[in-house]
């Protein structure tokens, strides 16, 4: 029997979302139940990790806890404790050995080779951007499961529009379910109705306007400071998945910068770059960013992330303010002292 430990990686968030949930559903179908805990490596200790999956409670037999950020175990006396737990969980009675289980999560490709090495070879596995005719394919399917039909120029259209990664497009593509009956078929003008003016404000369409080089640094952050402020005003406003889609843009750009580093013919389908989009919008970002930038940022937002976590809400709208400044502003480089320009 394969350890409980499971390891998820990579950009494509839909598809390892699916897996993830997968084996929580199997969980429950052996047990039953399961108590199901989500939690952020960068901002719980991993004894309260173990503690989780080694509590056990008179109601519910088992026990899921996906940590996410995984990458952030480094330490050697991190991986220890998990080593020890799997050791323990070894020694239990056959049938109740994966009663609790640890779901490792990364949005990187890899995580260190000493917590990579706990993981049995057929529990991970990493989840690459979809990319050419499996996207395109991804989106008829999607519309199909829910008993609709899309024409080839509409697909086009929901691509170039959107950010390729099937989480984003599953929450875009679903609003269509809402205004079309079944069995209607999807066309070009239903997608531009559909996304061109209804359209919410997101992490992607702040990263495209705060990348558009055809403005100034100024009108730039002018507009993204408003972007941020629909964002945060919404329903749905959640600053965890703001900071992971900019965080995902900027990988994405970091990509980009490495493949076309000394190559004049990239391959840049292969790489994730499949709409006329994204090409475009990831050369205009990468005239504003070099590949030093672009590093300085994703740091940037990994600590705004982190101080997000630690102080709560309450600065929240401050902090990204600031941190949109350091991004459009100064390419990545950290504010000494509040700019008026934010005031």
């Amino acid at each position: 029997m394969a350890a409980p430990i499971y390891l998820y990686t990579g950009p494509e968030l839909g598809e390892r979302n699916d897996q993830v949930e997968a084996v929580k559903q199997a969980l429950k179908k052996q047990f039953g139940d399961s108590d199901d805990y989500l939690l952020y490596a960068s901002d719980t200790k991993i004894e309260e990790v173990i503690a989780k999956l080694q509590t056990e409670s008179l109601f519910v037999p088992a026990t899921c806890v996906v940590l996410r950020e995984a990458e952030a175990i480094k330490k050697k006396e991190e991986v220890e404790l998990i080593s020890s737990w799997l050791k323990t969980v070894s020694s239990k009675p056959k049938e109740t050995q994966n009663s609790a289980t640890l779901i490792l999560v990364s949005d990187e490709i890899s995580v260190d080779t000493k917590l990579d090495k706990l993981v049995p070879k057929e529990n991970k596995k990493i989840f690459w951007e979809l990319a050419g005719y499996r996207l395109e394919e991804w989106v008829r399917n999607y519309f199909r499961k829910n008993g609709y039909g899309i024409d080839g120029n509409a697909v086009e259209s929901i691509l170039d529009m959107l950010e390729g990664n099937t989480e984003s497009l599953k929450m875009e593509c679903s609003r269509f379910f809402l205004c079309f009956p079944k069995g209607h078929l999807i066309t070009e003008d239903d997608v531009e109705q559909m996304l061109s003016h209804n359209r919410e404000e997101t992490a992607f369409s702040l990263f495209d306007a705060i990348s558009d080089n055809s403005q100034s640094p100024s009108k730039r952050l002018e507009n993204g400071l408003q972007i941020l402020d629909k964002i945060l005003l919404s329903k749905a406003s959640n600053s965890i998945s703001l900071m992971a889609g900019l965080t995902s843009c900027f990988r994405k750009l970091q990509l980009w910068h490495s493949i076309h580093n000394g190559n004049y013919n990239p391959d840049l389908k292969s790489n994730g770059f499949t709409s006329k989009k994204a090409i475009a919008q990831y050369t205009r970002a990468s005239q504003i960013w070099n590949y030093g930038q672009t590093a300085a940022v994703l740091s940037m937002l990994s600590q705004t992330d982190m101080d997000i976590r630690s102080t709560g809400q309450a600065l929240q709208k401050t902090q990204l303010s600031m941190l949109l400044y350091s991004i459009v502003m100064r390419g990545g480089a950290k504010l000494a002292v509040y700019d008026t320009d934010l005031q």
